[in-house]
């Protein structure tokens, strides 16, 4: 890291809303009544809550168990007793009926916005339907989706995946992963009517995350910089950094605690929007507002510094 001398503050944008989603906020609420209500009991979660590290270690230390496996499936034959904590993802149907079986109390802390994208997929494909759900590869939220109707649900991420489809079903539809891109989502929205003109069209990005999204493009645009605060596992914090860079074209950072922030992201620098992702935790963000409240406007030294200035 080079060195930088500092010169006036710069100005803090609060980009609103930003930080816990409602889901996130039930989710986080039913594990502690959880793990108060079994305190002394196994109390295990399925995968992490919601996909950010401090929350994660919070319930460690409340005794609850992280489980953390390729498919929830493979982590629930790690769980032989006590409770057990379906996450804000969801997860098949596969998943809750082994829970069941096995003698295990189960706590769903499903997002509601997610559960109404399971019951979409349930009654289109007992109607017959074919679905495409736009989703990523490896997130725990398709892997719960494509569980209520294996074979009749196409995972694609990608417009390339959009064109190696080969379907020929009357009823065909689509629905989305609750975090993803509004704007990219839509583009491979727009393909697949191009493809497949009667195909029916279900958008379940939840509205937490289209609100954020377009705060944080809207707000960038008078920035100089975006921070957003959020774990690099939680997908829709990694979406709020790719909109404002393709967007609003403004440069965006990803920083897990203010110990991520570095002062060439701020060279010369007079406004700096702060978001966070939904799964953030309210006290992290303000520690990074803080931190940029209080610091000076960083600029190179080219030159022995003024020492008045020093």
């Amino acid at each position: 890291m080079g060195s930088y001398c500092y010169d006036r503050g710069v100005e803090v944008v609060k980009i609103r809303p930003r930080g816990y989603c409602h889901g996130v906020v039930e989710a986080v609420r039913a594990l502690r009544q959880a793990a108060e209500e079994h305190e002394g009991e196994p109390v295990a979660m399925l995968g992490y809550l919601v996909h950010n590290e401090h929350v994660t270690r919070e319930f460690a230390d409340r005794g609850v168990r992280l489980i953390d496996a390729p498919s929830r499936l493979e982590a629930l034959e790690e769980v032989t007793e006590g409770t057990v904590v379906l996450t804000a993802h969801g997860v098949s149907p596969e998943v809750k009926d082994r829970a069941r079986a096995k003698g295990l109390n189960v706590v769903d802390a499903t997002c509601s916005d997610v559960v109404r994208t399971h019951d979409l997929v349930q009654r289109l494909t007992a109607d017959g339907y074919t679905v495409i759900y736009i989703g990523k590869v490896g997130h725990p939220e398709p892997e719960g989706v494509l569980g209520e109707a294996p074979g009749m649900i196409h995972l694609v991420q990608s417009l390339d995946d959009v064109e190696s489809l080969e379907l020929s079903t009357p009823k065909l539809a689509v629905t989305t992963q609750t975090t993803l891109s509004v704007w990219d989502t839509q583009s491979i929205i727009d393909r697949l009517q191009q493809r497949f003109p009667h195909i029916e069209v279900h958008n379940e990005i939840c509205s937490a995350t289209q609100d954020r999204q377009q705060a944080a493009v809207e707000a960038a645009k008078e920035c100089d910089v975006v921070i957003v605060v959020g774990s690099s596992r939680s997908s829709n914090s990694q979406r709020l950094v790719q909109v404002v860079h393709e967007l609003a074209q403004r440069p965006a950072y990803l920083v897990d605690t203010v110990a991520d922030l570095k002062p060439e992201w701020f060279v010369n620098c007079q406004r700096v929007g702060v978001t966070a992702g939904a799964s953030t935790p309210t006290i992290l963000t303000r520690e990074v507002i803080a931190e940029l409240e209080t610091m000076g406007t960083p600029a190179p030294l080219t030159a022995s510094p003024d020492p008045a200035r020093a």
